[in-house]
Parts: C-alpha cells; structure tokens; sequence
C-alpha cells in the first residue's frame, strides 16, 4: 500500500498537468485553440494539404463596442465571432483566437465550406447583448496555399494579413485575397 502511494501522486500530477497544458492551448473567454495550439496544428495541414486556406479576420472598431456598450458586449462578440468561424471551418479545419479582435483559421478543404461569402456574412450578423442589438463588421484576408511559392505558414498568414489590410483599406465589412 505504501509503495501505490507515490505512484497514485505521480498520476495525479501527470493528469493535472496534462490539463493545465490542454487550457493553456485555448483561450478561455472563446474556447477557441490560442496561437500557440493553432500553429502547431495548422503548420502540419498546411504542408499536408495543397488546396488549404489559411483565413485572418479582425473585427471592425472593435474599441467602439467596448466604448459603447460595455466590455462585457465586447466580449458578447469576441465569443459569437469565436463561435461562427468555429461553425463555418466545421470539420474541414481549425479556428484560433490570436489575440484581442483578432482571429485565425485553416481549412483544409475550403469547397467544403459554405464559402468565404457566407463567413464574411456570417461575421457581420449583429450580436444580442441585455437586450441591445449590436453591429458587429469584420475585415477578413485569406491566402490560398497554392498561391505561395514556398507553402509555409508564415508566408500564408503574411499573405492573409496583407489582404486583410487590403480589405480594411476598401472599407469596412470586407474580404480579399
């Protein structure tokens, strides 16, 4: 009995350091995987993966919503947008919360999406908060893995993070590539 003493610590600390790792690799206002999560996997898709996307968006004044209506509606939003582009990649990818307003994905089979269209709708769909109905627009870049001459993701989020600037460049509420 007292040499299974040891032996049961030893497997609770692995059990709970196994989860402490697991919750530092999701945000814990989305659930969403964090930077860190998400470039582990998405670095393995993209190489495995030749029609893969890789998506950034950035919520448009964002800063405003929080002005306005409060920190809690902002992350009202943070949470509905962590939740739509969860829903829109499905099982064809990965979505991650990058920090602040700004939110990454992969898909790996992008014809098995509704489509950029409908994420880009998707996104702008106002969000329910105590009562108040609050816009919400969103700015989004995409880079197609074919597109790179060398298909890495550094140069896939370079690439979307271009668009993306692109897009706010044209105005709020947009996409590019």
């Amino acid at each position: 009995m007292a040499a299974a003493l040891p032996a049961l610590g030893w497997a609770v600390h692995g059990g709970l350091l196994a989860r402490s790792l697991a919750t530092a690799r999701r945000d814990p206002l989305t659930g969403l995987h964090t930077r860190a999560g998400w470039t582990t996997r998405a670095e393995r898709l993209i190489t495995r993966h030749t029609n893969a996307v890789v998506v950034l968006v950035d919520l448009d004044d964002f800063k405003t919503i929080n002005d306005t209506h409060g920190h809690a509606a902002g992350d009202a939003v943070l949470v509905a947008t962590a939740r739509r582009l969860h829903t829109w990649c499905g099982r064809q990818g990965i979505a991650a919360r990058l920090g602040g307003d700004e939110f990454t994905a992969i898909v790996t089979h992008p014809d098995r999406t509704p489509g950029l269209a409908t994420l880009l709708a998707a996104l702008d769909q106002p969000v329910t908060h105590d009562g108040s109905s609050i816009p919400v627009s969103a700015s989004v870049g995409f880079c197609h893995r074919g597109s790179l001459p060398v298909p890495t993701l550094t140069d896939a989020l370079s690439s979307a993070d271009a668009a993306m600037y692109a897009a706010k460049g044209h105005g709020r509420r947009n996409v590019h590539n």
